[in-house]
């Protein structure tokens, strides 16, 4: 006997055990290519849910250098807002995903009228004498609230704000920093908040702290990438424009300072002339990479362009010492790619074969199926092969190991995978030469 069941919830099940609704609210945010404001109001979402926590409202506070800012502000004004929203949220079939769209229609509704009160709750973390909400932050600890409008440590404004007597605190932390802190309530329904309720927020408050300090970290780390990437540009290009403008220099001098005969001049003009054009070729591809920019995927047919490559003029002088050996499957499937980058994708491949293998070497171009949906196309050289180190630098931007190289050729070929929603793999090991896999999503002919 089998039985299936679906990863995530369809829709909300009011008897579902509200620990089960809250994880799968939260886990499914993983699934989704959410930003990082949207995945912050998966988490208020998941407060806020009848069949999630249920608190009525809830508001974000992001901890900005030493202050705590209000950023979000999530639920309704009034209780004919509530009934309205209630009424639709508990729709028959309704999901996840709609929850999640209803409350990013909401926020981007209010927010606007909004800001002006918001921009007042805004409190120096530094302060010796904060006041509620800002003081859980500063206490690092989570503070539920009652008799609000009696309690002198309750900021003025923020009460003015929510208008409730009751509320819980919950500091977003992650290292031990304060990351900043949702605010919940239930100032329509008036139920009181019970400890269940506390343990449960806690656990989102948890999530969200962590959340926000990771995606902080991974900002820094592309940041650095970012910096790395260009001292190594500047290096780069200070390096392979250095011997060219200063031959350009060089013989522009002798020319302006030494009456030569006409032979010598003609050949420092043709020197000249010749450094130039490797100048250009340096733009150029440079400014190739950098623009890289499919517009619409398309069906491609790849075998009158696989037989166009191997007969190129550029690729037949290259193969005068070897052997190109071209296989397609009888009647392949089309490509869901863009014509004009697949070729020069695959002339990238096929040029650093014919480089890389010897006089006598043979190099492979296969394209083949092995599952449905996809289209496998190899190449394979015969050069010396890479180790592990090597295969690990391949994608790098300025990694190659050719003398007049840019190291760009292959970074294009990945971009240009991605970008048709393909993958690229490598199988290498020193002395057996290289293999690259492409793998293409297809269609068969029949359905264009």
């Amino acid at each position: 006997m089998i039985e299936s069941y679906h990863l995530q919830p369809l829709n909300f099940n009011p008897e579902t055990p509200k620990e089960l609704v809250l994880l799968s609210i939260i886990a499914q945010s993983f699934f989704q290519p959410f930003s990082v404001e949207d995945n912050l109001l998966v988490i208020l979402t998941a407060l806020t849910s009848g069949t999630g926590i249920g608190f009525n409202r809830a508001m974000l506070f992001l901890s900005e250098g030493e202050r705590l800012k209000a950023t979000m502000w999530l639920g309704p004004r009034s209780p004919e807002e509530a009934q309205a929203i209630w009424t639709m949220l508990s729709s028959p079939g309704l999901g996840y995903a709609e929850v999640v769209e209803h409350n990013r229609e909401l926020i981007a509704r209010t927010m606007e009228s909004l800001k002006p009160q918001l921009k007042l709750l805004n409190y120096p973390l530094e302060d010796d004498n904060l006041l509620l909400p800002a003081l859980a932050a500063g206490k690092k600890e989570i503070i539920l609230v009652k008799e609000a409008f009696s309690e002198p440590l309750v900021d003025r404004h923020f009460l003015d704000f929510v208008q409730v007597d009751s509320f819980l605190c919950l500091p977003l932390l992650a290292h031990n920093e304060i990351m900043g802190e949702i605010v919940v309530d239930n100032a329509i329904t008036r139920v009181p908040i019970n400890q269940r309720d506390i343990e449960l927020a806690s656990l989102c408050a948890l999530l969200a702290g962590n959340y926000i300090y990771t995606t902080n970290l991974y900002k820094k780390v592309v940041e650095m990438e970012k910096m790395a990437a260009l001292g190594e540009m500047a290096a780069f290009i200070s390096h392979q424009l250095r011997n060219p403008i200063v031959a350009i220099g060089g013989f522009t001098q002798q020319l302006l300072n030494n009456p030569c005969n006409p032979d010598r001049c003609h050949r420092n003009l043709g020197i000249i002339q010749e450094e130039i054009k490797h100048l250009e070729a340096i733009i150029y591809q440079l400014s190739h990479f950098l623009k890289i920019k499919i517009k619409e995927l398309v069906p491609v047919d790849i075998q009158p362009i696989l037989k166009g490559i191997v007969e190129r003029p550029d690729i037949k002088n290259k193969t005068q010492d070897k052997t190109v050996s071209l296989r397609i499957m009888d009647n392949p499937p089309l490509i869901i790619c863009d014509p004009v980058y697949f070729e020069e994708a695959i002339v990238n491949l096929l040029d650093n074969a014919l480089d890389v293998s010897p006089a006598g070497g043979k190099i492979y171009v296969r394209a083949c199926q092995t599952r449905k949906n996809w289209l496998t196309i190899l190449i394979k050289d015969s050069g010396p092969g890479l180790d592990e180190k090597g295969k690990e630098k391949l994608f790098s931007p300025f990694y190659t190991t050719k003398e007049n190289g840019l190291g760009l050729g292959l970074l294009f070929v990945k971009r240009v995978m991605e970008m048709c929603g393909g993958k690229i793999e490598v199988q290498s090991k020193p002395g057996h030469g290289t293999i690259f896999k492409l793998y293409f999503k297809a269609q068969e002919r029949s359905g264009i």
